[in-house]
């Protein structure tokens, strides 16, 4: 009984092994450099290993959204507890600044799947799944905070963060989110003043 353990918590940290060096793979050489062979030997593993556990490629990206949407959670999770406006702008400025800096690789190869995305539906559907989990933190937060549309919200912060993204990796341009991330949320959260008029 005991060695079924052993087998099974090897074969489950062998696949996460796995799944870490596609993500490093996607991350610092994009997506030509994703091959099962390269991450077996990317991970250490043995070759054969990640086709057993990823019988296609498309399986493998599907394991590598999984895997990415498993590593931030608890991080966006954690941070969108905010109490004010200037507590959630503290929170995303927070949040940027690991995607760019700890999170690096990993925000990264999200940017080179998105660019697969436009010619991969499967590829669109998982990461848009993805998203919808971060949506599904951010639009209880803002509500909270009193934003009108929440929903409207939460989509502008997504596309703001996806642009500032666009401009630290592809572009190389070092850029301050908070100035951007200010007029977003204190735009979501005015008062709406088209009622009286």
């Amino acid at each position: 009984m005991s060695s079924h353990y052993v087998y099974s918590e090897l074969v489950t940290s062998n696949r996460d092994r796995a799944l870490a060096a596609a993500i490093e793979l996607l991350g610092t050489e994009g997506l030509r450099g994703l091959t099962h062979a390269r991450v077996d030997d990317k991970a250490g593993l043995p070759k054969g290993s990640t086709s057993n556990y990823f019988r296609t490629r498309a399986a493998l990206l599907d394991g590598v959204g999984d895997a990415m949407l498993r590593r931030e959670v608890p991080v966006v999770e954690a941070a969108l507890k905010p109490e004010s406006a200037d507590d959630l702008v503290d929170a995303l400025c927070r949040l940027y600044d690991f995607m760019t800096g700890p999170n690096e690789v990993t925000t990264t190869a999200r940017m080179v799947l998105w660019m697969e995305s436009a010619a991969n539906e499967r590829v669109r559907q998982a990461l848009l799944s993805g998203r919808a989990v971060m949506a599904a933190m951010l639009v209880p937060a803002l509500a909270r905070l009193g934003a009108r549309d929440p929903v409207a919200a939460s989509d502008t912060i997504g596309a703001c963060f996806q642009g500032m993204f666009l401009q630290r990796f592809a572009r190389s341009e070092e850029i301050d989110p908070r100035p951007l991330l200010e007029i977003i949320v204190r735009g979501a959260l005015a008062p709406d003043t088209s009622a009286g008029t």
